[in-house]
């Protein structure tokens, strides 16, 4: 059977065991240091379980727990800094995550929504369109994946090989243009 000062396991135990208890994890949490390659671990074990989880904020974690473990390298801060340290580092990370990095990697794409994406773009006309023949266009960055569209010229309006268009409407497969 398990005994603490003479004191059955599971037995009441007096007020010397519970302050003797109280003390020791005082002291681990006052004195003790974790050393710094647990927090190196640790944090690399964040970073690649990245790769399991779909979403960055873990990433983290583990480059504050990194950074705490090289902290640890060159001072001798007690577990108390050292876990509040983490946290306050985890949080600021975090932040400027939410702040700087998220907003720019916003999906800016127009995908789906194909009217909206081509609309409004300027291209140069490589062939005139006459009468039901269409013609070509081009546009310094392809539309929807393609550089060259077929094109028909808007009602009333002429164009030459080499003016600049912008697409008032697309009819399926074929961009309506207008000279600039």
């Amino acid at each position: 059977m398990l005994e603490f000062e003479g004191v059955p396991f599971g037995a009441a135990l007096g007020p010397r065991a519970w302050k003797a208890s109280i003390l020791v994890s005082e002291k681990s949490l006052r004195g003790e240091k974790m050393p710094y390659w647990v927090w190196i671990s640790l944090g690399m074990m964040l970073v690649i379980l990245k790769i399991f989880v779909p979403n960055f904020v873990i990433v983290w974690f583990g480059v504050a727990a990194i950074f705490v473990g090289w902290l640890r390298t060159v001072t001798e801060p007690s577990l108390t800094y050292q876990l509040v340290f983490w946290a306050l580092l985890s949080l600021a990370l975090l932040g400027l995550l939410l702040l700087f990095i998220k907003p720019r990697t916003a999906d800016k794409t127009k995908a789906g929504l194909s009217r909206e994406a081509v609309v409004g773009a300027v291209g140069h006309v490589m062939e005139t369109s006459v009468g039901q023949r269409r013609g070509k266009v081009r546009f310094w960055v392809p539309l929807l994946g393609a550089e060259e569209w077929s094109c028909l010229v808007h009602e009333g309006k002429v164009v030459a090989v080499g003016d600049r268009v912008q697409v008032v409407d697309i009819v399926g497969n074929v961009l309506v243009v207008c000279p600039m």
